[in-house]
Protein backbone atom coordinates (compact mmCIF):
# COMPACT_ATOMS: atom_id res chain seq x y z
CA UNK A 1 0.00 0.00 0.00
CA UNK A 2 1.36 3.42 -0.93
CA UNK A 3 1.62 5.96 1.83
CA UNK A 4 1.78 9.04 -0.42
CA UNK A 5 -1.28 8.79 -2.60
CA UNK A 6 -2.46 11.91 -4.47
CA UNK A 7 -5.53 12.14 -2.23
CA UNK A 8 -3.34 12.09 0.87
CA UNK A 9 -1.09 14.81 -0.55
CA UNK A 10 -4.10 17.00 -1.28
CA UNK A 11 -5.42 16.53 2.25
CA UNK A 12 -2.07 17.46 3.74
CA UNK A 13 -1.92 20.55 1.54
CA UNK A 14 -5.42 21.60 2.58
CA UNK A 15 -4.53 21.10 6.24
CA UNK A 16 -1.51 23.37 5.85
CA UNK A 17 -3.54 25.99 3.98
CA UNK A 18 -6.08 26.06 6.79
CA UNK A 19 -3.55 25.96 9.63
CA UNK A 20 -1.27 28.74 8.35
CA UNK A 21 -3.77 31.64 8.71
CA UNK A 22 -4.87 30.35 12.10
CA UNK A 23 -1.29 30.27 13.33
CA UNK A 24 -0.63 33.76 11.96
CA UNK A 25 -3.75 35.08 13.70
CA UNK A 26 -2.68 33.50 16.98
CA UNK A 27 0.75 35.12 16.77
CA UNK A 28 -0.83 38.50 16.02
CA UNK A 29 -3.27 38.14 18.91
CA UNK A 30 -0.44 37.39 21.33
CA UNK A 31 1.69 40.30 20.14
CA UNK A 32 -1.08 42.93 19.98
CA UNK A 33 -1.90 43.27 23.72
CA UNK A 34 1.77 43.78 24.53
CA UNK A 35 2.05 46.58 22.00
CA UNK A 36 -1.25 48.11 23.05
CA UNK A 37 -0.34 48.16 26.74
CA UNK A 38 2.93 49.99 26.02
CA UNK A 39 1.07 52.70 24.12
CA UNK A 40 -1.65 53.05 26.75
CA UNK A 41 0.85 53.37 29.59
CA UNK A 42 2.56 56.32 27.93
CA UNK A 43 -0.77 57.87 26.96
CA UNK A 44 -2.25 57.50 30.44
CA UNK A 45 0.58 59.49 32.00
CA UNK A 46 0.01 62.49 29.76
CA UNK A 47 -3.77 62.69 29.27
CA UNK A 48 -5.50 61.62 32.47
CA UNK A 49 -5.93 63.90 35.44
CA UNK A 50 -8.11 63.00 38.36
CA UNK A 51 -9.77 66.26 39.34
CA UNK A 52 -12.19 66.97 42.18
CA UNK A 53 -15.31 66.46 40.09
CA UNK A 54 -13.95 63.13 38.83
CA UNK A 55 -13.26 62.01 42.40
CA UNK A 56 -16.82 62.99 43.40
CA UNK A 57 -18.20 61.02 40.47
CA UNK A 58 -16.20 57.93 41.45
CA UNK A 59 -17.36 58.34 45.05
CA UNK A 60 -21.00 58.48 43.87
CA UNK A 61 -20.50 55.21 41.99
CA UNK A 62 -19.11 53.49 45.06
CA UNK A 63 -22.11 54.69 47.07
CA UNK A 64 -24.59 52.86 44.85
Amino acid sequence: MKSNTPARDRRDLLKMLVAAPIAATAVAAVATPALASEGKAAEADTNYRETDHVRRYYASLRGL
